[in-house]
Order: structure tokens, then sequence, then C-alpha cells
């Protein structure tokens, strides 16, 4: 028997991998389509009106007439997502190091994290552009902040918990301080959950900085742009930017996939 028939991983697992990743990809999109046939064969069947459902080629047709003015709300709405998406990641992060070497502030911060988990954004909006001004973006990056900051702080004190104690011991024997001991061990053992959190806020990100639009603060964005174009009755083309809003949102999360899998591939996870 030679050598290359017994070799694990050998030419048998190459072409493994190809038809793996075809199907992967292949698979979403054969179901995505059927998905996009039947909606639109079901609102062909029984003529559903335009107000109730438009169907996705419709969809499409004012999806690609006015993919200028899609592209520039996604650019607005992404703009604010990003910003606060940052603000909210940062400080989320770095709280929860504190609280996870601070006790008592770990249990001051809980019950208070706790209520910022449940601010309803309808409610806040409103409140901050009253505060910031109506021309000012910056009601909508406090906002998208905001939902950020609540799954990355809970994702990555969650992490900064999953330290084995021997590993714990190990840095105390060596006389590591606090901050070498995270530094060293309890950040690279949390980093998985870091980016648990993050995957998760970079769609809340677009979702709260979407909501905030509909509540006022300067025209523009995909929010605004929505309910300009359902107030007019032109529904093909609300249902467009609400196409605008998803591929927002899948970009945003492919975008913190990568990074993830760019940060973990470089420290060997």
């Amino acid at each position: 028997m030679s050598q290359a028939s017994v070799r694990p991983g050998g030419a048998g697992a190459a072409d493994q991998a190809p038809a793996g990743a075809v199907r992967t990809v292949l698979a979403p999109l054969l179901l995505g389509l059927a998905a996009v046939l039947l909606w639109q064969g079901v609102v062909t069947l029984f003529a559903i009106k335009p107000f109730i459902l438009p169907g996705p080629f419709a969809i499409a047709d004012q999806f690609g007439a006015n993919l200028q003015n899609v592209a520039n709300g996604m650019l607005a709405t992404g703009r604010n997502a990003l910003i606060g998406l940052l603000i909210g990641t940062v400080l989320g992060v770095l709280l929860a190091i504190v609280a996870a070497l601070v006790r008592l502030l770990d249990e001051m911060a809980a019950p208070i994290v706790a209520a910022i988990a449940v601010v309803p954004i309808v409610a806040l909006a409103p409140v901050l552009y009253t505060m910031y001004g109506a021309a000012a973006e910056t009601a909508r990056q406090f906002v998208a902040a905001l939902a950020v900051f609540v799954p990355v702080y809970f994702n990555t004190l969650k992490g900064l918990r999953q330290v084995r104690p021997v590993h714990r011991d190990l840095m105390r024997s060596y006389a590591a301080t606090s901050w070498q001991a995270t530094r060293a061990v309890t950040l690279p053992t949390a980093l998985p959950f870091v980016f648990t959190g993050l995957r998760i806020a970079s769609s809340l990100a677009v979702i709260s900085a979407l909501i905030a639009e509909y509540f006022g603060g300067p025209v523009g964005g995909l929010g605004k742009s929505i309910t300009s174009s359902a107030s007019s009755s032109n529904y093909g083309l609300a249902w467009a930017y609400v196409l605008g809003s998803i591929l927002l949102g899948l970009l945003f999360y492919s975008a913190a996939l990568i990074v993830e899998r760019l940060v973990t591939r470089r420290s060997g996870g």
C-alpha cells in the first residue's frame, strides 16, 4: 500500500475542503432564492396589495432605481452605528475589566447595567433630541452606544471569570500584579466571549441607530427614509430602504466576524 493512500489529511481531505465550502455558501443561497420565489408567488397568486406586502421583484426595482439614495441612507445610519459601536465596545470592555478586578464595583454596577438593558429606545430618543438638539446626530450615536454597551459588558465580564483557579495560582506564585495577571491570562481567556458580545452588538448598533431616526433628528438615514416613503404611500421604496437596512446589518455583522477571525488567528486561537 502506498504512502499517499494512508497519509491522513492528504488529497481526499484537500478535495473535501472546497466541497464543504461550496455547500456552506450554496445552501443558504438556494434557500434564500426559494424563499424569494415563494414570496413573489404568494403575492402574485393572492393579489396582495403593495401597502400590505409588496413583491420582492417590485422591491428590487425600487432598490435599483434609488440605489444612490439608499446608499446615502446606509452611509448616514452606518456612521452613527459605527460611532456608537466603538464607544459602547470600549466602555463595556473597560468597565468589565475593572468590575472583574474590584468585586465591590461589580456588585454596584450590576443593577445599573441591568437597568440600562431595559431602557426603551422609543422613550429615550426624544429626550436625547431635546437635550442635544434636533440638528445633531449625538442622540442617535448615544442610543447605539447604549445598546452596544450591555451585551459587550456582560459577555466580557463572563469571559473574565472563566480563568481556571490553577492559572490564577500560577500568576500569584510569580508575584504578578492584578493587571499583569489580567493581561497575560484573563484577557486571552475572555477573548472569545468579548467577540461573542461584539457580534451581538454589531447588529444592535444598526437597529438602535435606525430606530432612533424615527423620533426626530436630522433628515437622512434609513429610518427617516422608511417613514417618509411609507407616509407618501410609496411602499416599494420603503421596503427598498428596509432592504438597505438588512444589508447594513449584515455588513456590520460580517465585519465583526472578520475581525474576530483575524484576532483569534493572530493569537493562535
